[in-house]
């Protein structure tokens, strides 16, 4: 994979992950409620059942690009599309008061509740298999070994979801009466939506 078509991926990837979701609500009621540590075990669950649904993917895909260059045209274009559905979900996006668990703190927690509920969020929600399956083709070149190519960006989507989980964890003990502004959020929708759109048609138009 080339550097520049990385650097697309790493930042649509960004978006997707940062734009927050039920992984990131998890994380924010269970820093409230708990402690960073707590976090750290929805999250680590979280990531495992991202790799489950990136590893189903990979194999669909990986079949339809060995097999029909028809399909790999057909998923760009499919891929494009999904971005700019993201975007345009994003734009009109009016969740700008996230609903935090106010509950009183916990001092003890199972770490394997925590790991099984981070685990069931990723992997019973719709939005990352369908990233993998309809985002990956986009930045994928068929010169290359497909398999190395699924395990850069699966790695990289891993990474940042870890990062990003984690962060939001701490920004809401930290930070939160900033960071949760409705007016900072809608900007945020605002900006990655348009970014999400223009990145959508550039792929499937001009790859």
């Amino acid at each position: 994979m080339s550097l520049d078509i990385y650097l697309n991926y790493l930042l649509i990837a960004f978006l997707t992950i940062t734009s927050p979701g039920a992984a990131i609500l998890l994380a924010i009621n269970n820093a409230m409620r708990m402690n960073l540590r707590a976090v750290l075990y929805s999250t680590l669950g979280n990531l495992l059942g991202l790799l489950l649904l990136s590893t189903v993917a990979m194999f669909g895909v990986g079949v339809i690009l060995k097999t029909s260059p028809l399909f790999y045209h057909l998923l760009k274009w499919l891929g494009g599309a999904y971005l700019v559905y993201l975007g345009i979900g994003q734009i009109r996006n009016d969740h700008t008061h996230l609903e935090l668990n106010s509950n009183t703190k916990q001092k003890n927690f199972h770490a394997w509740d925590l790991f099984r509920k981070g685990f069931l969020v990723a992997a019973t929600n719709p939005k990352p298999i369908l990233f993998f399956t309809a985002v990956f083709p986009l930045f994928m070149e068929q010169e290359r070994s497909t398999w190395i190519q699924f395990a850069v960006m699966t790695g990289t989507f891993l990474a940042i979801s870890f990062a990003s989980l984690m962060f939001y964890g701490y920004l809401s003990t930290r930070a939160k009466a900033w960071f949760f502004d409705p007016v900072k959020l809608r900007w945020f929708y605002r900006i990655s939506g348009i970014a999400f759109i223009m990145m959508g048609i550039g792929l499937a138009v001009w790859g």
